[in-house]
């Protein structure tokens, strides 16, 4: 029964498909065009070519103060995203005030929490300066003050009250002694009371050998005198903290007299900062305290014992252990860390953020976005066998210099480095930068360290990444539209207009002069210009990929200087082209090798059946190129299933198997519309042992599947790319120009014949950038490239028998593939259909058998 129309029909009447010339294979620019001698005339663009959208995403995220509106620029690496957004940045950043200076001062009542000040652009500077001098003033001063006459007099009244206290009770012991016939003597041990005689010590023997009587009196009364003696002596340590008290006094109103008035000028240099004169007091009350670690000799500079031999408590009769000894004196206001450098880090102004010399607002590159380097960290040194860390060891981080402007970090690094990403988006959240170290962000430490006052934060973070980078942050972190509110997606590619071709050569002159290369000529800067559609892929596009046109520049001005010349000629250009390819092509060469050896199969001439050249693009690093594969089908009865060996054997991809899924949804609409596709089918890449993906290769398999169903060979000196939807409509692909390369080369090894081709989407012809010896090779009648439409179009240029249109009954000519085509699938399906009738015929004599 024929066949009816299909639902969506092709074009009545598909022309025959016809070679490109050789002007729609590259298009080329005239050097005439240009009106300048070199480069060198041109001035510098005003701004990014191309890049509209981006630019006012820019523009719009620099002025939005509010909060979230942080920048995300999105594009491919090249694409002089970090210039691009710098340039605006750097811009802006002129144009704002210099924002505050940011400092850490000691904290003296809570030394591990300290204190911050903010102040104004350059303020920090003077005060630290102040400071710094402060200090070496107060070394200098302090010391005299307290080796003035003045100081000595008052510091040696206070001594003398106290001795005569001591020698006043002492005389009065001495005379009551003597009464007795008793002597006070001062001994080692301390002091003794001992029995005279005609006013001389009576020696231990001789006292023995007195009357019994006469030595109880004696000892009785130096008991009584002893505990008259500790009596008067307990009154000692009482005077001694009263000496010492006003001692303290005395040096409290001298290092007072001494610090007020210098403290009290800087407080005059920095009034109405109320700030800096609450630490200028704090640290003058430090300093009165601590005043010790000033003087040479530290605590024996200030206090003394005053008491020379005066001191002692009262011994044993006759030398026995004497009380405790007198009071000693201490260091005023504890124990701190002697030395000069320890002097000036306890008073020092630790300038976090210097913006003295700021010329605006800071604009930040984070090269490298470590927690420690975007927050800051603390660092510690050694003392004593110990680590220990004060305010002065506050580091600051790139979110500190970048306060009061913009930050702009490489969304890669920051998201490869652990909890960084997690440290910014609470810095934004927050609007503070807390410096905090690792272990304590993950709870792993618990002594007590430093805690620094958050630093209020007042930042634009611009992120620069991919696009995936920003589509994958949007899809998977909740708070990321939160904070980037704004994305600035770069073109890859620029419209290829008169106006733009100049535009882009100021963008050359401009790369030229940044590179420090030699100016171009006319004909290099046309020659650069076609390289950028080829590496747009696309005749009517130019690419906006800056790096690998400043790489070409550079490798071009090499090649100049080879030949010393003062200009880059067009040969340059090309030099530096062919040298990146011969760089990165040795995979190419072995793959043409192996095919030219005949270890990889590979047919250019002849015909055959169910067999065709198909191409494919492998990328190898920063180099694509084409590779031509023999595609096979086979067909026999079925159940109308087209197997895909690639994804039975897991080498296929998705993509690829919906290709397949699709041509067979096409056999199935245009062949069995009324009856059951009755054929099994197999397609393969023969000798492909890596995986496969793309459906760029489902028309090529379309046709290798038609050959075998129509029995009509295909002509081997053909290679086919191409993807096809259910009507039979060849659509477009991506990598054209490299799978025409690989197959031109590949002839060419072989030798050009004139009937050699590929056959690609018509849709493609737009894309095609070719190299100019394949060009000139179809100029020459050599080698053909063909834009095909149909599927109807390509079987025939293939085979060279006409496709074949359905008439009004439903059926196709006589001798066309459509009809043989439509012929073996009827009698594919007939012979199932026979083949069911007998299996139903066999099975019911089974039964009849059993049932006897």
């Amino acid at each position: 029964m024929a066949n009816p129309p299909p639902v969506s029909p092709l074009p009545a009447s598909p022309l025959p498909a016809s070679p490109l010339p050789a002007e729609r294979l590259n298009r080329q620019i005239d050097p005439a065009r240009f009106s300048f001698a070199s480069t060198a005339d041109l001035p510098d663009p005003d701004e990014p070519l191309g890049q509209d959208r981006a630019i006012k995403a820019i523009k719009f995220g620099i002025g939005m103060q509010h909060d979230g509106y942080n920048m995300f620029v999105l594009g491919p690496p090249g694409s002089g995203r970090h210039g691009l957004v710098r340039g605006f940045l750097d811009t802006e950043a002129a144009a704002r005030p210099a924002p505050e200076d940011w400092c850490y001062v000691n904290n003296f009542e809570t030394p591990h929490k300290p204190k911050l000040l903010r102040l104004a652009a350059g303020m920090g500077r003077e005060l630290r300066r102040a400071v710094e001098g402060l200090i070496e003033e107060l070394r200098t001063v302090i010391p005299a003050v307290f080796e003035a006459e003045d100081y000595r007099n008052r510091h040696q009244i206070i001594d003398e009250e106290f001795k005569d206290k001591q020698e006043t009770v002492f005389e009065a012991m001495q005379k009551r002694a003597d009464g007795q016939n008793i002597a006070l003597v001062r001994t080692p041990m301390g002091l003794a009371f001992a029995p005279m005689q005609n006013g001389e010590v009576i020696k231990p023997e001789l006292f023995k050998e007195l009357p019994e009587a006469e030595r109880d009196e004696i000892e009785k009364n130096i008991v009584a005198l002893q505990g008259e003696l500790e009596k008067a002596v307990q009154q000692f340590p009482q005077w001694d903290k009263e000496r010492r008290q006003k001692l303290r006094d005395l040096n409290r109103d001298v290092t007072e007299f001494a610090v007020s008035g210098l403290i009290e000028s800087l407080c005059t240099e920095f009034a109405g900062k109320d700030h800096i004169e609450e630490f200028l007091a704090d640290m003058k009350h430090d300093i009165i305290a601590n005043v010790a670690v000033f003087l040479v000799h530290g605590e024996d500079a200030l206090i003394s014992d005053g008491q020379g031999e005066a001191g002692g408590g009262p011994a044993g009769p006759m030398g026995g252990p004497g009380g405790p000894p007198g009071g000693s004196g201490q260091m005023l206001g504890g124990p701190m860390r002697g030395g000069g450098d320890m002097i000036l880090r306890r008073y020092q102004v630790n300038l976090l953020v210097d913006n003295s010399d700021a010329q605006g607002a800071p604009v930040i590159s984070a090269d490298h976005p470590t927690v420690p380097n975007l927050i800051g960290r603390i660092e510690h040194m050694q003392e004593y066998g110990a680590l220990i860390a004060d305010f002065g060891l506050i580091k600051p981080g790139d979110m500190h210099r970048a306060n009061g402007g913009f930050l702009i970090i490489d969304a890669v690094k920051l998201l490869t480095q652990p909890l960084a990403w997690d440290t910014l988006k609470q810095c934004l959240r927050s609007r503070t930068v807390k410096i905090e170290s690792l272990a304590q962000l993950l709870s792993m430490i618990s002594t007590i360290s430093l805690e620094p006052e958050p630093i209020p934060l007042d930042v634009k973070v611009v992120l620069v990444g991919e696009r995936q980078h920003y589509y994958l942050l949007s899809q998977l972190d909740p708070d990321f539209g939160d904070l980037f509110k704004v994305a600035a997606d770069l073109e890859d590619d620029i419209p290829r207009a008169d106006g733009a071709l100049d535009d882009y050569a100021s963008v050359i002159a401009m790369q030229a002069r940044h590179h420090n290369v030699h100016p171009l000529d006319p004909a290099a800067v046309a020659r650069v210009l076609e390289h950028s559609g080829r590496l747009a892929g696309d005749s009517e596009k130019l690419s906006a990929n800056a790096g690998q046109i400043s790489d070409l520049l550079r490798e071009a001005n090499y090649w100049a200087e080879q030949e010393g010349r003062e200009l880059i000629g067009s040969g340059d250009v090309q030099c530096a082209i062919d040298a990146q390819i011969e760089r990165l092509d040795r995979i190419r060469d072995r793959s043409q090798e192996m095919i030219e050896r005949g270890i990889v199969l590979v047919d250019l001439a002849g015909a055959v059946v169910g067999q065709i050249n198909g191409l494919a693009v492998l990328q190898v690093g920063q180099f694509a190129f084409g590779k031509p594969s023999r595609i096979t089908a086979n067909v026999r009865i079925g159940r109308g299933e087209v197997i895909d060996i690639e994804r039975e054997a897991k080498l296929g991809g998705p993509t690829h198997t919906k290709g397949v899924m699709i041509l067979s949804s096409f056999l199935s609409s245009r062949f069995a519309v009324d009856q059951p596709l009755s054929l099994s089918a197999s397609l393969v890449f023969e000798q492909s042992y890596g995986g496969i993906d793309g459906d760029s290769a489902s028309s090529t398999e379309l046709y290798a599947l038609l050959s075998a169903l129509s029995g009509v060979p295909i002509k081997q000196c053909f290679a086919v790319t191409g993807s096809v939807n259910q009507h039979g409509r060849v659509q477009a692909i991506g990598g054209a120009n490299e799978k025409i390369e690989g197959f031109f080369d590949l002839c060419k090894t072989e030798g050009l014949t004139g009937e050699q081709g590929v056959l690609i989407p018509a849709a493609n012809v737009v894309h095609l950038m070719l190299r100019r010896d394949v060009v000139d090779a179809v100029r020459d009648g050599k080698f053909n490239i063909y834009p095909i439409e149909t599927i109807d179009q390509g079987i025939a240029l293939l085979t060279g028998v006409p496709a074949g249109e359905i008439d009004e009954d439903g059926t196709y000519p006589e001798g066309t593939i459509n009809r043989l085509v439509a012929d073996r699938l009827a009698e594919l399906a007939q012979k199932r259909r026979s083949f069911n009738a007998t299996d139903k015929l066999d099975a019911t004599d089974t039964e009849d058998k059993n049932s006897v």
